[in-house]
């Protein structure tokens, strides 16, 4: 029977019990799993962010752990609260960097950027590889051909020291996407397009495979835009493919070899869906939901006080591009606050040296550290009751910018960088 993309993977990670074990010097069998069965894998990166590894760290000591199985596969990523915003988080803050000096993992501190570009770029993942971090966003590296998902700190921990994880293999829904995105669509119109249909728990534990030439003719920003989103609909796993487009952008950071993996002819999936995006038009997830969309039409005229462009989701160079491009020569709304908070150092270097950064901030946007930003809640732009923000951001769920009285709608940069610039939800395609 043939496998599907999260299958393979999970076979080549998994190992026949009667053999000494995927750590050992001697021979591993490998075995093949198939969806539901449970296995267990040995993991080629770890990763925690601010917001968990203190309490993965904290499980690692209770767990009596001494020291980190290979310290070369653990990254820990300061960008959720990223400057710390209070002593208490500065404590958690310190803790994390005595156990990365400590034990000798990888530790990115403030302002290199959030961990769902920091982990594509240290070249660490990539086809065929199997990551798990103590993030719900992990999914992203889906768009690498990797197998990458969520886990919780304890779970972390446990694979700190074991360097193994135990998965039920999901089963897969398969999304074929046809047709040319219309100009003023964007990758993050078609992935809320299809959370709208899905809805938030309709693909809960299971993996989603995006292929079709929609998929193929995305650069690979916006297809880390598609696979981050994947856990919006309760899904374990957002996976593709690997292209030359993927091997393009891995070169940039790693030469290092992978073992892509596509899925057999015949592999069975749980469900198979198509979707025409020729015809899409740009979509809205409406609070408090991120399967509450709607064409950006239904929404247009509604009041915004605040605009964030950034977080894991869409705060890649492509992203601020885009939004540049409408704003360029033009000033924000006076009543907008407009956040901008670039993936990662590189980003915003690259953002400089293009113009986009200056361009921004001459229409009025604040930049903040390479982050989450306002993303999480816990500082920069925390709105006010009865507010109202639009952002690039994958959760508008009340409370999620730190306010449970405001309202959160999410839309693509171009629809984004629109509204801020007239002070309602717009929509993007008449500046485009």
């Amino acid at each position: 029977m043939g496998q599907t993309i999260a299958e393979k993977i999970l076979s080549l990670h998994s190992y026949d019990d009667k053999s000494n074990g995927p750590l050992s010097t001697g021979t591993v069998n490998l075995q093949k799993v198939y969806a539901n069965e449970l296995t267990v894998a040995r993991v080629d990166l770890f990763m925690g962010q601010d917001g968990t590894s203190p309490l993965a760290i904290k499980a690692f000591q209770e767990m009596n752990g001494k020291k980190i199985f290979d310290p070369a596969k653990v990254h820990l990523v300061i960008d959720h609260s990223a400057p710390s915003p209070n002593e208490g988080v500065s404590a958690l803050h310190k803790l994390m960097r005595d156990f990365a000096r400590r034990t000798g993992c990888k530790l990115y501190d403030i302002g290199e950027g959030v961990c769902h570009q920091l982990i594509p770029e240290s070249g660490l993942a990539g086809p065929g590889s199997l990551v798990i971090g103590a993030d719900s966003h992990t999914c992203t590296y889906g768009a690498l051909n990797a197998f990458s998902t969520g886990v919780g700190s304890t779970d972390l921990a446990a694979g700190l020291i074991s360097g193994q994880m135990w998965f039920k293999v999901p089963e897969t829904i398969k999304f074929t996407c046809h047709g040319q995105l219309p100009k003023g669509v964007y990758a993050k119109d078609l992935i809320l397009k299809l959370i709208g249909e899905v809805t938030a728990d309709g693909a809960t534990y299971l993996a989603c495979e995006y292929t079709g030439e929609t998929i193929a003719a995305l650069s690979m920003d916006a297809r880390f835009t598609i696979a981050n989103m994947a856990v919006e609909m309760g899904a374990k796993v957002g996976l593709m493919e690997a292209d030359e487009k993927t091997y393009q952008w891995l070169s940039q950071f790693t030469g290092q070899k992978f073992n892509p993996v596509k899925a057999d002819p015949d592999a069975v999936y749980a469900k198979e869906l198509t979707c025409d995006a020729s015809h899409l038009v740009p979509q809205v997830a409406k609070p408090h939901r991120v399967d509450n969309v709607c064409p950006v039409d239904e929404v247009a005229g509604t009041p915004v006080n605040q605009a964030v462009l950034g977080t894991c989701t869409n705060g890649r160079l492509e992203d601020l591009r885009i939004a540049a491009q409408i704003l360029r020569h033009r000033k924000i709304h006076r009543e907008v606050r407009f956040i901008v908070a670039p993936a990662s150092r590189r980003i915003f270097l690259a953002a400089i040296q293009e113009g986009i950064i200056q361009t921004l901030v001459e229409s009025g946007a604040a930049v903040v550290t390479p982050g989450c930003g306002p993303c999480v809640g816990t500082h920069n732009g925390i709105p006010a009751d009865g507010e109202n923000v639009i952002s690039t951001a994958n959760r508008n769920f009340k409370g999620r910018m730190g306010n449970s009285k405001a309202f959160i709608y999410l839309a693509s940069p171009a629809t984004v960088a629109a509204s801020a610039l007239t002070g309602e939800i717009t929509d993007p395609r008449i500046y485009i």
